[in-house]
């Protein structure tokens, strides 16, 4: 069996899961309300406090899905719960941001002028520095896909180690020009 496929999902005290007839998991927690439509060849079954997916045979396509859709139910149940976040940080001189409101992003990341953005429904910003930007949300793909286009907008470069990137990022480093 699938390593991740067969492992139970928890759900915890206050979070409510429902499997409609189309095999659409719709979790309900404190933060919010996520819902996720499952390929009809895993069935998804509730025991008590637990989730259980499980597979039809052993073939690879159902063997990837297994696993497949137990994370994505499993992160569903995680963010309604706890929720998500990722943090970027600016690293050059001038390079700052600045959240209005937890809705509004405005960054200055040495372009001619700011760069604003607005949050999508479900997620937050906060700055609790110039140069450090913290997305939430309650939607894993949502959280990532957000930190990936905002470090899109000036990828760190690997000179001087300048631009936006993942707090837990290691930049490798280049050697500059050597003088003769």
């Amino acid at each position: 069996m699938s390593r991740i496929g067969r492992l139970p999902i928890k759900v915890p005290a206050g979070v409510t899961v429902t499997v409609d007839d189309n095999n659409v998991v719709t979790v309900q927690g404190p933060k919010g309300t996520l819902s996720q439509a499952v390929n009809p060849a895993i069935t998804v079954r509730q025991e008590a406090d637990v989730l259980v997916l499980q597979r039809p045979t052993d073939a690879k396509p159902h063997k990837a899905m297994h696993g497949l859709y137990r994370s994505l139910v499993h992160n569903m149940v995680v963010g309604v719960t706890d929720g998500f976040q990722k943090t970027l940080l600016l690293v050059g001189t001038g390079y700052r941001a600045q959240a209005d409101g937890g809705k509004k992003l405005t960054i200055n990341i040495g372009f001619s002028h700011p760069v604003v953005l607005d949050a999508p429904q479900n997620i937050t910003f906060e700055t609790p520095e110039q140069t450090k930007i913290v997305i939430k949300g309650i939607d894993k793909q949502q959280v990532g896909n957000l930190a990936a286009d905002i470090r899109a907008i000036r990828k760190p470069e690997p000179y001087l180690g300048k631009g936006i990137k993942y707090e837990d990022e290691i930049i490798r480093r280049k050697e500059g020009k050597t003088g003769k």
